[in-house]
């Protein structure tokens, strides 16, 4: 017996290829959120001095203050607030967002069929088209902009948006754990809309769960 250490064992090449590989997705995957950190949390671009129209997806009275507050300002003739519950007034509305509801409500319609982002853009799309809206100010969370414009862009082709980031007080106060579990959700979820498949993601979800 040869007293020579035995030499190394080599990988399988397919081995190789599939750690590489993996390695990669990993790196483009995280490259990507971080992509998405910084869209998500960058300054608002400016706004037009005019709009056609504004959006808001409900989800926190900041939203709506916001939305409501550029309505009153007349940057935008229209508003829809969109994904409103089915029994919600727009009185009740204005009023949790602190505003008079009768000097606006002419100029805001309500959204009741949105259930989602996707049903956001597409609630949307129909308003915008029989408003024969050309731009658009859309406000939502600042951590959801990023998937709202992917959603919206693909419903709306020929729209104009502009997009008007809202910071949710509450999101500085969830855990860190959480906090990293919304945003990692969220970023799973835009990569999903700008593949154009997040209604068959929807749909899996809906079937894993029954």
């Amino acid at each position: 017996m040869s007293g020579r250490p035995a030499p190394p064992r080599r990988s399988a090449p397919w081995r190789r290829a599939l750690r590489l590989t993996a390695i990669a997705v990993i790196g483009l995957w995280c490259a990507g959120f971080l992509w998405y950190l910084a869209a998500a949390f960058a300054p608002a671009p400016p706004l037009p001095a005019r709009a056609g129209g504004i959006v808001v997806l409900t989800g926190g009275t900041d939203r709506v203050r916001t939305a409501l507050g550029l309505l009153a300002r007349r940057i935008a003739p229209r508003l829809l607030i969109s994904g409103v519950g089915p029994d919600v007034t727009f009185a009740e509305i204005a009023h949790l967002a602190g505003y008079r509801a009768a000097p606006l409500e002419e100029r805001v319609s309500l959204g009741f069929d949105a259930h989602s982002t996707l049903g956001n853009a597409r609630e949307t799309a129909a308003w915008a088209a029989a408003h024969r809206l050309r731009s658009l100010i859309v406000v939502t969370a600042d951590y959801h902009m990023p998937r709202a414009l992917a959603e919206m862009a693909a419903a709306m082709p020929k729209v104009r948006l502009y997009p008007l980031p809202v910071d949710p007080p509450t999101l500085a106060r969830l855990p860190r754990l959480r906090l990293a579990r919304l945003l990692v959700t969220e970023y799973v979820k835009l990569v999903l809309a700008r593949l154009g498949l997040t209604r068959p993601a929807t749909r899996l979800l809906a079937w894993l769960e029954r």
